[in-house]
This record gives C-alpha cells, sequence and structure tokens, in this order.
C-alpha cells in the first residue's frame, strides 16, 4: 500500500519519512543543484516563486536551474511527428543536456530533479532510461507535482498512443514493477509525489469535472501517487500548486533536506536586477481553427519597453515618466538586465509583428529573476467585438472561485464555473474607449493596469505572482 500523507499533519511525518529513505543532512553539499522542468505547454518562468523561496532558506542562485522547453505541448500520438510539439524522447533528451550541463558548471556528482506536470514524465523516463543504460543516474532526489503517472485517462483502446493514457505503452512501461515489492520508482534515486485530495483537474474520475457528466476516466484522485514513493497529499490545492505553492516548496524543501525550512515568505532583496526572453506563440500547423499554441520560441524583432506605475489611488496603473528601459530583442530572444527598484509594480508593453501590442502589469517583484518569460498576446476571433480586453492571469495557480478571494475590475472574474481549480485566466470584455484604472485582487494580491483599446490592436495582461 502507499504511504500517503496530509497536512497540516504531514511535517512531522514526512520528517521520518526522509529518514527512513536516507538521512540527506550527511551530504558533502547541502545545497545541491535543482533542475526543475515546467508542465505542458508551461514555461521556466512559473519557478519563479519557488526560486525565490529556495534563495530565501540560504539556496546559491546559481544552483537554481528550470529548463525551458522550446516546444512544451507533448504530441497528439507520441509516435508520431507533430510539428511545433515534442515527444517523449525529445522531452528527455533535451532535460538530459540540462542534466549534463548542470554537472559541469557546478562540479556536483548528482543533481535534484523537481518537475510538474508533464515535466514529472520527462524526469521518470531520464531516470529509467540512464538505470536501463548504465545502471547508474546522476540524480539524488526526484519531485513530481501532480504528474499524472497512471494517466489523465485509463481507459483501453482510448487515445493509448498519447503520453497521457494510463493505458498507453509509455505509461506502462515507466510503471512496470521495479522489484518483488512491485514498486513502480527504483533506486538509488529518492522519491516524492505531491497531489491535490481532489482538485487537481488532471487526476478526477469524471471526464466532466467539476460538472460531472457520468463518463468515468478510469483513474482517481491518486492518480499522481507512485508506488514507493513517498506520497503527499495536500488538500484544496490545485494542479499547478502542487509545485508553485508554498506547502509544495515545504515539502519538496524537507524532502532534500530533512528539515523544514527558516521561512515561507519571501525575503526581500535591496537590489533587484530581472531579465529573462520574450517568446511567441503560433497557430497550430495541423489545425488553423484552433486557435493560439504556446512555444518558448525566441521573438526576435519585438519591441520591450518597463514602465514604473502608480500603485493605487485614482491613477492606479498611470505610468510614472518616461520607461526606465527600452530593448529591440536580438535572435536569442533575451531581454534585460534591467534596475528594478524592489516591489515597484511596473508595466511591460510587447510588441511584434502579428500580435497584439501586450501591456503586462506586475505586482512589485521582491527579489531579482533572470526567469521573467514575457510573451505578447493575440485577440481571439470572439473578442473582436469587445473595445478593451483586460486579462487576468496566474500562470502559477487557476483561479477557484470556491476558494479563492478574488476581483475583477471591483467584480467576480468571469467565466470560472462555482468550484474547482479549472481555468487559470479570466477575460473582462469592456465596451467603453477611455483608459481607465483597473484592478485585480487575488488572495491578497493586488495589482492595477490601465485598459487600452482593442481597436488599436492592444490588449491588457494583469498577471498575478503568487
Amino acid at each position: 500500500m502507499k504511504p500517503v500523507l496530509t497536512l497540516p499533519l504531514f511535517a512531522a511525518a514526512l520528517m521520518a519519512g526522509c529518514a527512513s529513505q536516507g538521512d540527506t543532512n550527511t551530504t558533502a553539499d547541502a545545497t545541491p543543484p535543482i533542475v526543475f522542468v515546467h508542465g505542458n505547454g508551461d514555461s521556466a518562468a512559473l519557478w519563479q516563486t519557488t526560486y525565490w523561496r529556495f534563495e530565501s532558506n540560504g539556496w546559491p542562485r546559481s544552483h537554481l536551474h528550470a529548463i525551458n522547453l522550446p516546444y512544451p505541448l507533448a504530441r497528439d500520438d507520441d509516435g508520431k511527428p507533430q510539428p511545433g510539439r515534442t515527444s517523449t524522447a525529445e522531452h528527455r533528451d533535451y532535460l538530459k543536456k540540462e542534466i549534463d550541463q548542470v554537472l559541469r558548471q557546478t562540479g556536483a556528482s548528482k543533481v535534484v530533479l523537481v518537475g510538474n506536470s508533464r515535466g514529472g514524465n520527462a524526469i521518470r523516463n531520464y531516470i529509467q532510461t540512464s538505470m536501463q543504460q548504465t545502471g547508474t543516474v546522476a540524480v539524488s532526489h526526484a519531485i513530481l507535482g501532480g504528474t499524472p503517472n497512471h494517466g489523465v485517462w485509463s481507459r483501453a483502446g482510448e487515445r493509448e498512443g498519447n503520453e497521457f493514457a494510463g493505458t498507453g505503452s509509455f505509461l506502462t512501461g515507466l510503471n512496470a514493477p521495479k522489484n518483488a515489492a512491485g514498486d513502480e520508482v527504483a533506486g538509488p534515486v529518492r522519491w516524492m509525489t505531491i497531489r491535490s485530495d481532489n482538485n487537481d483537474k488532471y487526476a478526477q474520475p469524471d471526464a466532466g469535472w467539476p460538472a460531472s457528466t457520468g463518463k468515468p476516466t478510469g483513474v482517481d484522485y491518486a492518480g499522481p501517487e507512485l508506488k514507493g514513493a513517498r506520497n503527499v497529499v495536500v488538500p484544496g490545492i490545485d494542479h499547478r500548486e502542487t509545485s508553485y505553492s508554498a506547502p509544495a516548496f515545504e515539502a519538496t524543501y524537507r524532502f532534500i533536506t530533512g528539515h523544514a525550512p527558516v521561512r515561507l515568505d519571501i525575503a526581500p532583496e535591496s537590489q533587484v536586477q530581472l531579465s529573462g526572453m520574450v517568446t511567441g506563440s503560433g497557430i497550430d500547423p495541423l489545425d488553423a481553427k484552433s486557435g493560439n499554441f504556446a512555444n518558448n520560441l525566441p521573438l526576435p524583432g519585438a519591441k520591450l519597453e518597463v514602465y514604473a506605475v502608480q500603485p493605487d489611488g485614482p491613477d492606479a496603473g498611470a505610468r510614472i515618466g518616461q520607461p526606465l528601459h527600452v530593448q529591440t530583442i536580438a535572435a536569442d530572444g533575451k531581454w534585460g538586465p534591467f534596475r528594478a527598484q524592489a516591489n515597484r509594480p511596473y508595466e511591460f508593453v510587447i510588441g511584434a509583428p502579428g500580435y497584439a501590442t501586450t501591456h503586462v502589469y506586475r505586482s512589485g517583484f521582491p527579489r531579482s529573476s533572470d526567469i521573467v518569460i514575457l510573451r505578447p498576446e493575440r485577440i481571439a476571433e470572439a473578442d473582436r467585438a469587445a473595445k478593451q480586453i483586460v486579462i487576468l492571469t496566474r500562470p502559477r495557480g487557476y483561479l477557484d472561485a470556491g476558494r479563492d478571494r478574488m476581483l475583477l475590475d471591483g467584480r467576480a472574474p468571469a467565466g470560472l464555473p462555482p468550484h474547482g481549480g479549472m481555468l487559470a485566466s479570466s477575460k473582462l470584455l469592456l465596451q467603453e474607449t477611455a483608459p481607465r484604472a483597473v484592478q485585480a485582487e487575488f488572495n491578497g494580491e493586488r495589482l492595477a493596469g490601465r485598459s487600452w483599446n482593442a481597436a488599436d490592436g492592444e490588449v491588457t495582461v494583469l498577471e498575478i505572482t503568487q
């Protein structure tokens, strides 16, 4: 039977569980290099607050590395080439190159791997392949948040070529027993999974959750667990929060170090420097009606401007003076460095041919970051009748109307189900042309921006940090 731990009592048990798998405090390096692997369609930027929490507990920034998979979406059928998407083998090999580079740079003998969702598939595939080929692997710990280890669906004959099919060859190969006990994970790596009790959209017994349709998926809430791993359950968290939330960080830190972090909040820095990439998105070449799909490719030629903005009051979101940073993006897609004022809110303006001029408003940055990834929007056909478009987005989690305290322009965000972590964004479509302040609040985080005219090809994005 799989060991399962739940909050709020999981902390003490997790300490004991770590000891049972080996005392990590005896390692020569108390802060081993960590490689973070984002999920399907996501980017390295989602690990930003996780970086900050590790740094706030003494982890050197040089030992924190996040891959940024150029084509982060899985293929519909893993065995068939599909433009703009990656196979499980390509994903695994990309991760291997990053691990090899981190080992060379740091001189470490092993890394820690932390993955969210699809990122966990690549981690498992890399470890299993390495063990099969060489009998060893340069990994000490593997932490998987919300990884659909037994599939998003698991019904015989249903899309079994897809890497998320529980009855498909990819997952059945990973889950094959590794020892006489039937464990699904192999040593000497120490394994941990983190899952929600019932709020992970990709670990649901009903395919139509939260509005049940009665069509079973063949999986359940415990689908992310693995036999032989330490399996942690955090009530109420959503799919992305299995990796990017404070409780997920605490569980991860304890598992790696064998002791509690000193702090869960983020320690501010006196000097903040920001940099990252400007990336694009495209139209799926296999289906022109499918709309935008994400990639992490550089967007050369894009223009970036950064403005300080008023944090509150009647002029909330209004620019303060001239742009503080102006840059035309080169072939590598990189932007920065930009020396920011700690905890000062900013507006990032990205303009590129074929995209809407996108005004991204962010809360103040308490610490430096080199994974600030900016992506311009396209205006969807369904939204073209609106005079102004404001998008509230939460990259590191979902917007749960039954759980979260949130407002967009003084009202509940539109388009969300009454409960459940299903959607990461909400749109406010306005039929007015005069620019004005638009404010948002999410569980205590407040940010403000300005509305812009969609007829001029401009879109507002309010991006939640937490």
